[in-house]
């Protein structure tokens, strides 16, 4: 997965944990919200300043932001299915992601 697109997964999954919307980060970070939705769905890069800036709004190290340390996506055909996953996990609210999680339990029988 691009640097843009995981950057932008991890700023929308700390934004929404946060329960922050899009408009709230904006003000925060002193850009738009086009700008942020840009961000999040990897279309633009933001500069450092912007990644400091919303590293401090969702009070994290700006390093969190490009998923550092926190896992490394298999190669091949695996990985492409499992960052395919991810980006549509990303986009769900989280009343989506516990349906998935209790669907993904049912069928590994968890």
């Amino acid at each position: 997965m691009e640097l843009k697109r995981e950057f932008g997964i991890n700023v929308r999954h700390h934004r929404r944990a946060a329960g922050m919307t899009q408009e709230r980060l904006a003000e925060l970070v002193e850009v738009s919200i086009k700008t942020i939705g840009k961000i999040e769905r990897g279309v633009a890069a933001p500069s450092f300043d912007t990644v400091e800036k919303i590293a401090a709004a969702l009070d994290l190290p700006p390093p969190a932001l490009f998923g550092s340390g926190e896992r490394v996506q298999p190669k091949g055909e695996r990985g492409k299915m499992l960052a395919h996953i991810q980006g549509a996990l990303a986009d769900m609210n989280d009343e989506q992601i516990a349906r998935v999680a209790k669907m993904i339990d049912a069928f590994i029988g968890r």
